[in-house]
């Protein structure tokens, strides 16, 4: 088990952090050992078999001692939690050719950020909106972190899709949270950044619809629903969904007194990419 108050930064710049001791670089493996860490960390108490292992750091590039590269690559990590006061097996565990990263006492910022995101929506629910508030804050500020620039292993560019859902969920409560507080700019500014990101987010587009209704301009509310539209007969030949629709009805006939109850159900609805292991 890894040392109590161990914290392993994966988004970002990969390390291993516990009071003012600091293990990354060349420390931890370089770039496989970075690549190892991050696959381990993404599957904390999962076990994993070797040829898993072996096929996310080398993928079909495997070299001829394969065994020997990757017990080399565990013993670094090994020493590298050695280092942070981890005692023995120092955080990894082997069992009839797999391993296991034993980090339930650690922090680790992927795990945080998922679980950030759930509070997140779960509060907005709830209209609790100081902790909808903080936790997508941290869910939104992890989930922008880099997640292994420059790798392209398929696990990683997974890995690096999901965090990017998790970043624009959050972006959504963050919005919602800023037009029920009466602050519908901020709420147009977290809307727009995450319908850019991903223009066929119809949640995006109702945020920013509502956003700029709770805003007093119910012309460029109208005017994000009917890009949407055309983009979506342009590139998909189909329309956006009624849900999506139903919104810009109510906008148009200006049937909303008040847009802050219509943005409260948005944080309601299912959310998309829910926790759980990238493979």
């Amino acid at each position: 088990m890894l040392a109590p108050g161990t914290r392993l930064y994966l988004c970002g710049r990969v390390m291993v952090e516990r009071d003012d001791r600091l293990v990354t670089g060349s420390a931890l493996g370089g770039r496989q050992g970075r690549l190892l860490l991050a696959f381990l960390g993404t599957r904390p108490t999962h076990p994993v078999a070797k040829s898993q292992l072996i096929s996310a750091i080398w993928g079909s590039d495997t070299p001829p001692s394969v065994d020997t590269a990757i017990n080399a690559l565990v013993s670094r990590l090994r020493a590298a939690m050695r280092r942070v006061g981890t005692p023995k097996p120092y955080g990894i565990e082997t069992n009839a050719g797999t391993y296991r990263f034993d980090a339930a006492s650690a922090w680790i910022d992927v795990e945080q950020c998922l679980s950030a995101i759930d509070r997140a929506e779960g509060a907005a629910r709830a209209e609790a909106r100081c902790e909808a508030w903080a936790s997508a804050n941290v869910a939104a500020t992890i989930a922008k972190q880099p997640f292994l620039p420059g790798e392209d292993r398929p696990w990683v560019v997974l890995q690096r899709e999901h965090l990017q859902r998790v970043w624009r969920r959050a972006l959504l409560v963050l919005s919602a949270v800023s037009v029920s507080n009466g602050e519908p700019e901020l709420g147009i500014q977290h809307a727009s950044e995450a319908l850019s990101a991903e223009p066929f987010d119809e949640l995006a587009c109702q945020a920013l619809m509502l956003a700029h209704a709770a805003a007093g301009n119910r012309a460029e509310a109208l005017r994000v629903f009917a890009n949407c539209r055309r983009l979506f007969r342009d590139d998909l030949g189909s329309e956006p969904s009624g849900q999506t629709a139903a919104v810009f009805l109510r906008i148009l006939r200006s049937e909303d007194r008040s847009t802050e109850g219509t943005t409260a159900s948005l944080a309601k609805q299912p959310a998309k990419g829910r926790r759980g292991p990238v493979t």
